[in-house]
This record gives C-alpha cells, sequence and structure tokens, in this order.
C-alpha cells in the first residue's frame, strides 16, 4: 500500500485548495477512502470518508466547506477545501477507511501533505 499526498501549502484565510491522494498497491476501486489531519498538539481528526459508489461522509468541523471526491480510474481522491479557517492548519493525509474506526486500525500512513492557513 502507498499513499502520496499532496497540494498542501500555504494560503490566507476564505482562501481554498485542492489536495490529492495517489493510491496504489491495493484495490482502489472497491475500497473506502477518507481525508484526516494532525494539527500542532492535538491527535488525529477524521475529516471525510467516501465509498467507491462516491457516498460521502463528513465531519461537522468541515461539512459545507470540504469536499471529498475520488477518481477511480486514476486511483486518486481528492479534497478540495474552501473558505479555509486558521484552525485548519494541519498536516493532511488520506487513508484505506470510512471513519475513525477504521483509521484507528490503518498503518500504511504516507508523509502527509502541510495546509497552513494564514495571513
Amino acid at each position: 500500500v502507498q499513499l502520496v499526498e499532496s497540494g498542501g501549502g500555504l494560503v490566507q484565510p476564505g482562501g481554498s485548495l485542492t489536495l490529492s491522494c495517489a493510491a496504489s498497491g491495493f484495490n482502489f476501486n472497491i475500497s473506502a477512502m477518507s481525508w484526516a489531519r494532525r494539527a500542532p498538539g492535538k491527535g488525529l481528526e477524521w475529516l471525510s470518508g467516501i465509498y467507491h459508489s462516491g457516498w460521502a461522509y463528513y465531519a461537522d468541523s468541515v461539512r459545507g466547506r470540504f469536499t471529498i471526491s475520488r477518481d477511480n480510474a486514476k486511483d486518486t481522491v481528492y479534497l478540495q477545501m474552501n473558505n479555509l479557517k486558521p484552525e485548519d492548519t494541519a498536516v493532511y493525509y488520506c487513508a484505506i477507511g470510512i471513519n475513525m474506526i477504521e483509521l484507528n486500525a490503518f498503518t500504511s500512513w504516507g508523509q502527509g501533505t502541510q495546509v497552513t492557513v494564514s495571513s
């Protein structure tokens, strides 16, 4: 299993970013995928999950601002982030699984991508 996150960066409050996660080494087309983040000094926070069908779920903290999507032909999952806030500053990870219970059992984490929201 290999997951490679990209697309992070420095953005001003209210700005947008789109993160990508390129997956390999497993059957992506039948796998649920999630995005999670770890802010400085905090634990891992599940943000959103998407089934192979495209059915998606969101944490309350990002619902209405973030949109998860996937391209099964490219083995890639995306996270479109709008109206970013300073509290969104974190390292963002993708993972196999649909919720925090499954993420707690996940071990093949990538390097993540840093998102910094600051003026």
